[in-house]
């Protein structure tokens, strides 16, 4: 953690911004990577927690962060999609399509065992493969990969 440096004047939260942002350019704080969170911004500038919020919204609105849901505000940039569902449904996706998947669709617990991820999570990346077309559930049976020319 860097030592307090307390910003004054005028628009203090757009200085903070700036300083955020040239450490961006820098290198920094990397693509894919965690910005501090507002506790920590306060601390280092000495401001209230509201104006580094208004920093890191600057910094959200000019496309440098984005705000992940329990994880907090990362760097843009980084190749990696940040949602876990969504890693799932591209890995899925990229098994169904390379033909190294079907006809059936592993089960939510094996798919879980082998993401290491929540059920809510695995049946979000299922809903999204579904919503595709790429896969259909049968009730009672599980969720199977469609063949081409396939309907529900």
């Amino acid at each position: 953690m860097r030592t307090a440096e307390i910003l004054t004047g005028w628009r203090v939260y757009s200085q903070i911004a700036d300083r955020l942002r040239a450490r961006i350019s820098e290198g920094v704080y990397p693509a894919g990577s965690p910005m501090p969170s507002e506790a920590e911004l306060c601390a280092e500038f000495g401001v209230a927690r509201n104006t580094a919020r208004r920093a890191l919204t600057v910094l959200e609105d000019e496309g440098l962060i984005v705000t992940i849901p329990s994880k907090g505000r990362v760097v843009s940039g980084s190749t990696a999609e940040p949602y876990r569902y969504r890693q799932i449904a591209d890995d899925l996706r990229a098994q169904i399509t390379s033909g190294a998947l079907g006809p059936a669709v592993p089960s939510e617990a094996a798919l879980r065992r082998r993401y290491t991820a929540s059920r809510n999570t695995v049946r979000q990346a299922l809903s999204v493969l579904e919503q595709e077309g790429l896969i259909h559930a049968e009730h009672g049976r599980g969720r199977f990969v469609k063949q081409c020319g396939e309907t529900s």
